[in-house]
């Protein structure tokens, strides 16, 4: 059951990749910066294999000038759509919830973002988004904030289910929560975890959740093998 020595067990998601899939907002800009959008997505992911950034892919392409295009990618991508919802996403939610688990939803996202996912049914106890909070993954700031709202349980009574091993992985369980790689997008696909870092499950969809989760909130979960 989902209840451990008087704290509720808690599932918080990502939304980039976790729920949401970001093909539409990528391919928005390679249309606004007038690059092919294989070239950008090829780049992108050369830069995620070197451990860099979309900032050192964007001077790749030669286009250090992103950041002035900020709002017209948002004005052509609007708002989510329920067709960049990942199919799995609303149904496990509402598996999460059923079966007793706390569940919130917190990314690095604008604070628009808010109230697109409540009008594309994403229906949860908590959510957040990092421009509205005023602090960012991998910031442990954002995740001790992450734990407040959920109401302070213990930071090990929380799994955060996320595709990036820097931002998501490695970043929750130093602040002492429990985690859970899932394995789409191109960072999920192509992060690896660095030698010496705790194992975690993976999952390759969202549906997998419920298998997962209970072996999380078992006492020797976080200091489990190690990879080598």
């Amino acid at each position: 059951m989902p209840e451990m020595s008087g704290f509720r067990r808690w599932v918080c998601l990502d939304v980039g990749e976790c729920l949401i899939d970001e093909t539409r907002i990528w391919s928005t800009w390679a249309d606004v910066l007038g690059v092919p959008r294989f070239t950008l997505a090829a780049v992108v992911g050369g830069a995620i294999l070197r451990g860099e950034t979309h900032v050192e892919a964007f001077d790749l392409l030669g286009r250090p000038d992103w950041v002035d295009h900020w709002e017209a990618v948002d004005a052509a991508y609007g708002a989510f759509r329920p067709s960049d919802l990942y199919p799995d996403a609303l149904p496990a939610l509402a598996l999460l919830r059923s079966s007793g688990y706390g569940v919130a939803v917190m990314g690095n996202q604008p604070a628009c973002r808010h109230d697109q996912l409540l009008a594309l049914g994403v229906d949860v106890d908590v959510l957040a988004m990092s421009e509205a909070l005023g602090v960012a993954k991998p910031d442990p700031a954002f995740f001790a904030r992450a734990v407040e709202l959920m109401g302070s349980p213990e930071p090990g009574h929380v799994v955060y289910v996320g595709d990036r091993v820097d931002n998501d992985v490695l970043a929750s369980l130093a602040a002492g929560l429990r985690a859970i790689w899932i394995r789409r997008g191109p960072w999920g696909l192509l992060h690896h975890l660095p030698t010496g870092a705790p194992a975690v499950p993976q999952a390759r969809s969202l549906a997998e959740l419920s298998d997962l989760l209970p072996a999380c909130f078992t006492p020797s979960h976080l200091g489990g093998t190690r990879v080598k």
